[in-house]
């Protein structure tokens, strides 16, 4: 038999597959090739932003908004959003700072009440915001509420209960201060011989919480139904999943985590006010859009919520590092937002 001839491959054939290659690339990791470029002209203009100590206090400023990216993950996660997330961290804040003040303060908001156990506060505080997260999963399972309107609407009433709360007599809407040394040391505490080269506790507390949301998304049958439910979730509703109860847990799960993540920043900022988390709900849903977690729905994972939690830490606090105007700070990360949104959406339409 005559031996085939081995075809020599077409020059063109090649050049275009590399340029679709490359294409492919840049529009997978588009995000990570500009954080590269921007660390890299941060570290440029001001060589100490990689020191020990700066990344320690990145590591520490990522840690509440790594706590509540894991709420709002999940929920986005289901094809919905979260827009009451920094507010509730606000009603957190607000609360357990109110009952966890020095005995001897002088404005102390309740000057009779004697010095609960650390734990109850937290716990009240973590509680309360449970119950917000049950309310905006009520009103989206059963009433069939947009998530985006349920939660828009719910931001506005805690914003409302929050600053009720905030505003009461004798002292009127003044910042929340005097904390106790056993609840700061939960925000400015740390494993280790100095502050430069130790771990601090509330890294620690954010990593844990991480921890269980994955074993939670990847170990559970709740954490497929989630993948289910964002994936389609009339094919989710004819395989068996009960998708009203999996929105009813999701969405508490959401609120404790806003809730923990309140009390934190109390305690790592030493004080609270009834603004405390506005804002922090859209840039928990940015990281998580960063991360890889999609819009349409049933993609996401943890890790890649910790990756983009930390991008946008970086960004941020190496922009103030250089002093950088703050509005332009904003422009970035607004146009790092829509090109996460866009890759996000260009990826799904390619798959469909």
């Amino acid at each position: 038999m005559a031996e085939k001839k081995a075809t020599a491959p077409d020059p063109q054939s090649a050049a275009l597959a590399r340029r679709k290659a490359i294409k492919d690339f840049s529009i997978q990791y588009a995000i990570y090739i500009v954080f590269f470029v921007l660390v890299v002209g941060i570290t440029i203009k001001a060589p100490a932003f990689l020191s020990i100590q700066n990344l320690r206090n990145i590591l520490s400023m990522s840690a509440t908004r790594i706590i509540i990216a894991m709420g709002v993950g999940g929920i986005l996660i289901t094809g919905g959003t979260d827009l009451s997330a920094g507010r509730q961290v606000g009603l957190a804040a607000v609360v357990s700072s109110s009952l966890l003040q020095f005995a001897t303060y002088a404005r102390r908001m309740y000057p009779q009440l004697s010095d609960l156990p650390i734990w109850l506060p937290i716990l009240i505080a973590v509680v309360l915001c449970a119950l917000v997260g049950l309310l905006n999963g009520l009103i989206v399972a059963y009433l069939k509420v947009p998530p985006f309107i349920a939660t828009l609407g719910s931001m506005v009433a805690v914003y409302g209960m929050t600053s009720i709360y905030f505003d009461r007599p004798p002292y009127g809407a003044q910042p929340i201060g005097g904390l106790r040394k056993d609840f700061t040391t939960l925000g400015s505490g740390y494993i280790g011989f100095d502050g430069s080269y130790s771990i601090p506790y509330i890294v620690i507390i954010a990593l844990v919480v991480a921890l269980l949301v994955w074993v939670l998304h990847n170990k559970t049958r709740f954490g497929k139904n989630l993948y289910a439910i964002g994936g389609n979730v009339e094919a989710a509703k004819v395989s068996g999943v009960p998708v009203q109860k999996t929105l009813l847990i999701v969405y508490m799960i959401a609120g404790a985590c806003y809730g923990l993540a309140g009390t934190l920043e109390a305690a790592r900022t030493g004080g609270a006010t009834n603004n405390y988390g506005n804002g922090y709900e859209l840039d928990a849903i940015a990281a998580c859009v960063v991360g890889g977690v999609s819009t349409s729905g049933g993609i996401g994972t943890v890790p890649g919520m910790l990756i983009g939690v930390i991008i946008f830490s970086i960004i941020n606090y190496g922009l103030t590092f250089i002093n950088m105007n703050p509005y332009w700070q904003q422009i970035i990360k607004g146009a790092i937002i829509i090109a996460a949104v866009a890759v996000d959406i260009r990826k799904y339409l390619s798959k469909r």
